[in-house]
């Protein structure tokens, strides 16, 4: 028997999907801030999801501390000052990374709220996966086995959010011990594959879409905008 729609999901507002591969940081940051921008002067625009995978790039959150680098960053690979909040972090292919560009006054505006339900999205797909994830009390991301698989960065301005969350499912983690992750030097880093071998990111993809939707109750429409 089919379960009847909540009232939730027959309201679902739509939400646009910007599904790509491998794109540069800093372009995927200049069509962010495009995205934001233009929904702050008419917030009647749909929300946006962004997936995406980024060739290595380190980034820094607006007050992110040097110090977190191990490397020289006058010299060394790419790094950005970013927007959004947090320490450091990396990128490369193999990490599915999220950006939503959300009016949180069709959701609920409450940034500890928002925090919560990307880490749902991020529960959710490993529920899905067979694995078990779990929060840790005080931080911001998601776990498996003690291994921080999922990390959190992200800036809200009027309500309109930007930046995100990046969910390692097979990246080659030598990037991260370029830095201290996210500013926490007692938690190691993990990965999707570590659990599941050979798991890819197209995989984790439709996964992770289908539980942005039921969390957030919107409904995904592709497209190319």
């Amino acid at each position: 028997m089919i379960s009847p729609l909540t009232p939730q999901q027959l309201n679902a507002q739509p939400c646009l999907l910007l599904d790509w591969e491998l794109v540069p940081y800093s372009q995927a940051w200049e069509i962010q801030q495009k995205l934001v921008q233009e929904r702050r002067e008419n917030p009647d625009l749909p929300d946006v999801l962004i997936l995406v995978e980024h060739p290595p790039v380190y980034t820094l959150g607006q007050g992110a501390k040097l110090e977190f680098l191990k490397f020289d960053s006058e010299t060394q690979p790419e790094l950005h000052r970013v927007e959004r909040g947090g320490e450091v972090t990396y990128h490369c292919p193999g990490q599915l990374v999220g950006y939503p560009i959300l009016n949180l006054r069709r959701h609920q505006p409450d940034l500890h709220w928002y925090l919560r339900q990307l880490e749902e999205v991020l529960l959710g797909v490993l529920e899905v996966l067979g694995l078990k994830g779990s929060r840790v009390p005080g931080m911001t991301g998601v776990w498996v086995d003690g291994c921080k698989v999922g990390a959190i960065g992200i800036k809200v301005s009027r309500w309109i959010t930007m930046h995100g969350f990046a969910l390692n499912v097979c990246p080659d983690l030598a990037g991260f011990g370029q830095i201290v992750p996210c500013g926490i030097p007692d938690r190691p880093v993990g990965s999707l594959e570590q659990f599941i071998p050979g798991i890819g990111v197209d995989r984790v993809r439709s996964l992770v879409v289908a539980e942005f939707a039921r969390v957030f109750a919107v409904e995904i429409v592709r497209s190319n905008v």
